[in-house]
């Protein structure tokens, strides 16, 4: 992926790894619009970072998608990056049916929120010079955290929607990239100060240093998530389920927090 002089939407933008994400892609010489649901929130960022801009939009709602897409190529036809990092995570009892109206939001944000955006934007990427989509997917796609079936489900949909995705878009020029955090330092599921997630800073700094080492990952796997995203091939798949469970009472207070 070209790190500079790129115009790149990021959804989710407002917080966490979306807005850090967008303040160092502004840091690197691109053009940025945040996306969020929030007008005021996105009012503040753009009044804070010179070369941020925003844009009103919540991807669970195909309306605002479609006024987004409206607005971009008309105003900011130079697009060619479009990061999906919107998502919702949310804990659920699986014992009776009231968990239900979480993982149909879930859902709804997680899962068809990107692939809406994508419907409605690949086509205009299609079209542009040095075109990228970023997926964020999780580390728990791989291994889940029981307490957020859901989420973990959405996400693992992610990682095969995306790897679908670069094989049909090979022959474009978009270039097609996941993006799999493990746990990191936000407001998800309130671990913004968990001494077991990964400090946001040092995720951020990983992350564009192989984006700018290695020209086309396909996945971006920093070194926290590799106890998640390799556990099946490298065995330890039950030993790390028990883990994200609480099971494993050898290792109680030890346990990872939930992947952003």
């Amino acid at each position: 992926m070209k790190m500079t002089g790129n115009t790149i939407l990021v959804t989710g933008g407002t917080s966490g790894i979306g807005l850090g994400l967008a303040l160092r892609f502004c840091q690197a010489g691109n053009k940025v619009i945040v996306a969020g649901r929030r007008k005021e929130l996105l009012e503040q960022i753009a009044a804070g970072h010179e070369g941020i801009e925003t844009l009103v939009l919540d991807v669970a709602d195909p309306a605002s998608i479609a006024r987004a897409y409206e607005t971009v190529s008309s105003r900011y036809p130079e697009v060619n990056v479009v990061i999906n990092v919107a998502g919702i995570m949310l804990p659920e009892d699986l014992h009776d049916s009231g968990f239900l109206p979480a993982a149909e939001s879930t859902v709804t944000t997680n899962l068809l929120g990107p692939i809406r955006m994508l419907a409605a934007f690949i086509p205009f990427l299609a079209e542009q010079k040095d075109a990228a989509v970023i997926n964020v997917s999780s580390g728990l796609a791989f291994v889940p955290l029981p307490i957020t079936p859901t989420y973990n489900a959405t996400k693992a949909a992610i990682h095969s929607f995306t790897e679908s995705l670069r094989v049909q878009l090979a022959d474009t020029p978009v270039q097609v990239l996941e993006l799999i955090p493990p746990a990191v330092r936000t407001a998800l599921m309130g671990q913004q100060d968990s001494e077991q997630a990964m400090p946001l800073d040092d995720f951020l700094s990983e992350v564009m240093t192989i984006l700018q080492t290695q020209p086309d990952p396909g996945q971006i796997i920093v070194d926290n998530v590799r106890f998640l995203r390799f556990a099946e091939a490298g065995g330890t798949y039950g030993k790390v389920l028990s883990l994200l469970s609480g099971t494993d009472h050898a290792s109680e207070g030890k346990l990872p927090c939930p992947s952003s």
